[in-house]
């Protein structure tokens, strides 16, 4: 059985078309585009193509980008000096600051200090207790995006056993709530996890996202599966790979995410979708 390749560059392009439509329909209301501010910290290569690709985004989607690029030294406090400045300006929609920050700058702070109604990154506590309660916040794109995935492939979630490896407050914690709002039955898995084969084997849907180069192999995959790959890691010939053997296990699942041109992609399209729903909301608070 060959699999099919879930392309997430064509998924992610459809939702940035709506978001662009929805962003024309927003400016209309407000009179000027939604518009998001983009803090980075440093000099991180990967972060640097992440801001890039989200400026990028803004000029496709009709949203306007606000890049603050702060030297390595800058302190907390001139930092969390910024965000406030940032929060309080009525013509910022979404506020992201880059991760990861220096080793000096508490990640934990610098999130708590971005107003909830601003977190287009969903990572803030007051957004991850609506997505536990089902209320009205920000999703974090990531896990965000591979529901939509999910949904734009037309693949069922509910009665599904869905395995998540990995744990982190990104990806894998939020992945296995949103998988739950679905009314998937869900199992998170990580490094510790007895049995781990025995028990991936059993999903219908498998989530990788542990941040270690082929770990997940065909031998562990039940035939028919669906599998959604969020690693993305360098290979020594430079070349990226996922946490999944995408050859091998294409020949067992039904349908694979590849990488690149995977999960990645929707990750900026979620981010774009956030940052017009924030204008949005904003907007209507204001009427």
């Amino acid at each position: 059985m060959s699999a099919k390749i879930i392309d997430g560059k064509a998924i992610a392009a459809r939702i940035k078309e709506n978001a662009a439509k929805d962003a024309a329909e927003v400016a209309r209301a407000i009179g000027r585009k939604p518009c998001l501010a983009v803090v980075i910290v440093g000099e991180d290569p990967a972060s640097r193509v992440y801001v890039n690709n989200k400026k990028k985004a803004c000029e496709a989607c009709g949203i306007t980008s606000l890049e603050y690029a702060l030297p390595e030294q800058t302190s907390q406090e001139e930092l969390l000096a910024l965000i406030d400045r940032l929060d309080r300006d009525d013509a910022v929609d979404g506020v992201l600051c880059q991760l990861p920050l220096p080793a000096h700058i508490s990640e934990e702070k610098v999130i708590e200090a971005i107003s909830p109604d601003k977190d287009v990154d969903g990572f803030h506590p007051v957004n991850v207790g609506k997505m536990v309660t089902g209320g009205e916040g920000f999703l974090p794109c990531t896990p965000a995006g591979l529901i939509e995935m999910l949904k734009y492939e037309g693949i069922e979630t509910a009665g599904k056993r869905c395995v998540v490896i990995g744990r982190s407050n990104i990806v894998g914690k939020p992945a296995a709530l949103l998988m739950l709002r679905e009314n998937a039955t869900v199992t998170v898995c990580h490094s510790r996890t007895n049995g781990l084969k025995e028990i991936v084997r059993e999903a219908d849907i498998v989530i990788a996202a542990v941040g270690r180069p082929k770990f997940v192999t065909a031998d562990m995959l039940k035939p028919g599966a669906v599998v959604l790959d969020v690693g993305i890691n360098r290979l020594p010939d430079r070349t990226l790979c996922g946490d999944v053997d995408f050859a091998a296990a294409s020949e067992t699942v039904s349908a694979i995410t590849p990488v690149p041109g995977g999960v990645g992609p929707m990750t900026v399209a979620m981010l774009m979708k956030n940052t017009v729903e924030a204008a949005r909301r904003r907007a209507r608070a204001s009427l």
